[in-house]
């Protein structure tokens, strides 16, 4: 099958750093060549890649101090896309919005997976008049807020077999949190619960321009005033192996609706086990009991931490095997495509109908 993969600009396929979008698509595309599909990634030039690479922009967006908005090098890239459609079978798009309007220029199908949060106001009418294109979610509970829109099925996400390996004996002796430093992630919970339980705490997330006042006034106080709480910063994917696989537990106190979480299943593919807030999807992703626990406030996190500490570590490696691999993921959307290749396969064999015209009355 000939697939375009559409990613964003922010980040390189697959990021340098954080990133979780880009993670995903790299993800995918690396495993739908590995399959022997004929792959062309639309991203930055810094991207890494077995597929056709078509380069946007010289470098990710955010790791351009001259990039100051990231509207125009979309354009560039829906331009790109447009020109070379006609060389594809499907069109994958992961930006979310801004190619709506193009969708049905397209004659050949095009699937796009919303990967955040769509409970925005702003959202509501824009979904509601573009009910047809075809939509993929991250998870069931992502769903929740849209209106009657065309959902092709919910992918959760997957990442390769061997990227991280199961570390059944971890010598760490700390409690792990991993992803963005912001208000609705709660990193300030994280410390409570570490602190109330007697743990070492170790934080590794970025800092966005637009989270860095809740940084400063908020969560780096606390980082100082509490002697078990390490600040680490951002993590590469190789150190993120050693991080998580050492870790006793991953703790995910989130406060929003969160889609899906990727941090979870790259701490489950080490064995680590994960203590997270009844929110958006955990309750999807998480196995209770199995691969983590599910808690509703910090007081049930604290009584819940040894009972997380105590799970099987080959057990939760083994739920990870189970639901979130990347050739899992990958084999979930080439259904999709088969099934939207199809459809629009049958729309173009139904003969078009000559208009009816009443007679003129007598």
């Amino acid at each position: 099958m000939r697939i375009a993969q559409i990613a964003p600009l922010v980040e390189s396929c697959p990021p340098r750093l954080y990133g979780g979008t880009e993670r995903i698509v790299s993800w995918l595309t690396e495993e739908l060549v590995r399959q022997g599909h004929e792959v062309t990634l639309f991203a930055s030039g810094d991207s890494r890649t077995r597929a056709r690479l078509v380069p946007v922009c010289e470098v990710a967006l955010r790791l351009n101090p001259a990039a100051r908005d990231p509207i125009p090098h979309h354009m560039i890239l829906l331009d790109k896309v447009r020109r070379r459609a006609s060389e594809f079978d499907v069109l994958h798009f992961h930006i979310d919005l801004l190619h709506l309007p193009l969708v049905h220029c397209f004659t050949q199908p095009a699937l796009t997976t919303l990967h955040g949060r769509l409970d925005l106001p702003d959202l509501q009418p824009l979904y509601r008049a573009f009910p047809d294109v075809a939509l993929a979610s991250i998870s069931d509970a992502q769903r929740a807020p849209m209106p009657p829109v065309n959902w092709m099925g919910t992918v959760l996400h997957g990442l390769p077999r061997e990227l991280l390996p199961l570390q059944p004996n971890p010598v760490g002796g700390y409690l792990a949190f991993l992803g963005r430093i912001s208000p609705e992630k709660r990193p300030d919970l994280a410390i409570e619960i570490a602190t109330r339980a007697g743990m070492q705490l170790r934080i590794a997330a970025k800092i966005d321009e637009v989270d860095r006042k809740y940084w400063d006034e908020r969560i780096a106080p606390l980082v100082r005033a509490h002697d078990n709480v390490q600040f680490i910063g951002e993590i590469d994917e190789r150190t993120k192996a050693d991080f998580l696989g050492n870790a006793g537990a991953l703790l995910f106190p989130i406060d929003w609706p969160e889609p899906f979480g990727l941090a979870t299943i790259e701490a489950m593919a080490c064995g680590t086990p994960v203590l997270a807030f009844r929110r958006g999807s955990a309750p999807e992703v998480i196995e209770d009991g199995v691969s983590g626990v599910i808690v509703d406030d910090v007081e049930q996190a604290v009584a819940a931490l040894p009972r997380v500490l105590a799970l099987d570590r080959a057990q939760v490696r083994a739920s990870f095997e189970r639901r979130f691999t990347a050739e899992r993921m990958a084999n979930d959307y080439l259904a999709i495509y088969r099934r939207l290749i199809e459809q629009r396969g049958e729309a173009a064999n139904v003969p078009l109908q000559a208009p009816v015209y009443p007679l003129p009355a007598a």
